[in-house]
């Protein structure tokens, strides 16, 4: 029988059975934001879960904690469904959220799914470590669109097609995302795109999707195996 990776799914005595120094938990800490037309309010979320999940598949001393799906996405708040609790609620629930995990957990990682987050998690993680909690914090990244453009929508073909409505696809702004951040600070992003997408999403493949995914799971693996060595 395969192992449960989901703390959810295990009881306390099962929890217990398996401490040890090296027992990390990893958080996936997301969004509820739209992405466009075509991808589900879910995405940032979906990625989280899946890299946890990739890196709990490849070391034996991974749990995968229950999705935190509400992150800092207030620049998306003139999309209809998106749903954000802002970079000070974000740092104070993952900063409680740290100090409850670690009494039963060596380790802790947080792994955002969503750009917004990076500063909460930042600020949390530096408070936990200086409090002597073994905290860190992993955000994926690469080379593409900036937001439910062809990178993303590859992403999410690789992860359920069944959620893609491809046929709803649209472009957004194609400037690159340094050039519009300062719009997007001050008024948001439905103030550069009225799809709500940053980016093209023309061209997305699901086989590209997959690839990106294995190679960021790749990139958490490595971080983890420079913070704590093998796991």
């Amino acid at each position: 029988m395969n192992r449960s990776v989901e703390l959810a799914d295990l009881t306390w005595p099962a929890v217990e059975a398996g401490l040890g120094p090296d027992l990390l938990l990893a958080v996936p800490v997301g969004s509820t934001e739209q992405h466009g037309r075509h991808l589900p309010l879910s995405m940032d979320s979906d990625l989280a879960v899946a890299l946890c999940r990739g890196l709990a598949r490849r070391r034996p001393q991974v749990l995968v904690a229950p999705l935190l799906p509400y992150g800092s996405s207030g620049e998306h708040a003139d999309f209809p469904g998106t749903l954000s609790i802002g970079q000070p609620a974000l740092e104070s629930v993952l900063v409680e959220l740290g100090r409850s995990a670690s009494a039963t957990f060596g380790r802790i990682v947080f792994v955002s799914g969503h750009g917004g987050n990076a500063e909460p998690v930042h600020r949390a993680v530096a408070r936990l470590r200086e409090e002597g909690r073994d905290a860190r914090g992993f955000q994926p990244s690469w080379v593409g669109d900036a937001h439910a453009g062809r990178t993303e929508t590859s992403l999410a073909l690789a992860l359920d097609p069944d959620r893609v409505r491809l046929s709803e696809a649209v472009p957004g702004d194609r400037r690159p995302l340094a050039e519009l951040l300062p719009v997007l600070r001050s008024a948001g992003v439905r103030a550069v795109t009225a799809s709500g997408v940053l980016g093209d999403p023309d061209g997305a493949d699901a086989a590209e999707g997959a690839a990106l995914l294995e190679r960021l799971v790749d990139d958490l693996g490595n971080a983890a195996k420079g913070w704590w060595g093998q796991l």
